[in-house]
């Protein structure tokens, strides 16, 4: 795997009037399944956010699986079995990252096991506090 795609990518590719919806749709329909990943759980995360927008932007749960479709025939999905889930926690714990932010560390868990050598993110800062082997792959779209 190459590239490895967050939640904020898949949602900035979504909407089509979203600030960064150009770079970021371009870059999904660059990847292949050989080329490109995203964790399992960023296709739950993603279901969310599209889901419980406030107003006329929230999408059917129809819409957000006919596109959830599309990334999971587009893009390889990666999955963190029990030991993996609890190893990122405990190292999460041990950083002092919390709430939300052990997402971030799910999904950044999940690139290094696909072996991406680039993660693609709108939120470089959350990204950047998880160690330098992370951070060091870190790009925007």
């Amino acid at each position: 795997m190459k590239a490895f795609l967050d939640t904020s990518v898949l949602v900035a590719t979504f909407y089509g009037d979203h600030e960064h919806h150009e770079s970021s749709f371009g870059l999904f329909l660059k990847q292949g399944r050989s080329t490109g990943c995203t964790a399992a759980h960023c296709l739950a995360e993603f279901y969310s956010v599209v889901t419980g927008k406030p107003g006329k932007g929230r999408a059917s749960p129809d819409e957000a699986l006919l596109f959830l479709r599309d990334v999971r025939e587009r893009l390889t999905l990666v999955t963190l079995d029990e030991n993996e889930y609890f190893k990122v926690l405990d190292e999460a714990a041990s950083a002092g990252i919390i709430g939300g932010s052990a997402y971030d560390a799910i999904a950044a868990h999940c690139a290094l096991k696909a072996k991406a050598q680039t993660i693609y993110t709108w939120n470089i800062k959350h990204f950047n506090r998880l160690g330098e082997n992370v951070a060091s792959r870190v790009r925007q779209p």
